[in-house]
């Protein structure tokens, strides 16, 4: 069971990602010692919390980034919002790999068959 300075320690480190800081808050003293302590300490619970604190923070931002979609001034930051929202959607355009064949259709069986004797030895 942790006690309220420890919820307090890992709350503020949370907000703010500075161990020192959130172990003063929290009322720690040498803040900087126990806060490197504390983060290590909590640091599974550190990161279930800040994972729960981003996805906490999806929903607004899909609203500014569908409000940006739709009323920014500038046409390029319509245009990066709404590229935004579809590469979300998993609607992001495949990109495009350009495959070239190395130099092995320009040259005669007889020249491959000599390359190749010469990495593995003789074939016969």
């Amino acid at each position: 069971m942790r006690t309220e300075k420890q919820e307090i320690f890992i709350e503020q480190y949370c907000l703010h990602g500075c161990a020192a800081k959130a172990a003063q808050i929290a009322g720690y003293s040498h803040p900087k010692q126990r806060g490197y302590e504390l983060k290590n300490q909590f640091s599974k619970e550190i990161e279930s919390r800040t994972r729960k604190m981003i996805q906490d923070c999806v929903p607004g931002a899909l609203l500014q980034l569908k409000s940006l979609s739709e009323g920014a001034e500038s046409e390029s930051v319509r245009l990066g919002a709404v590229k935004d929202i579809l590469d979300r959607a998993g609607l992001k355009p495949t990109e495009k790999i350009k495959q070239e064949v190395s130099h092995v259709e320009e040259k005669s069986t007889e020249e491959l068959q000599r390359e190749l004797e010469a990495l593995v030895g003789p074939l016969n």
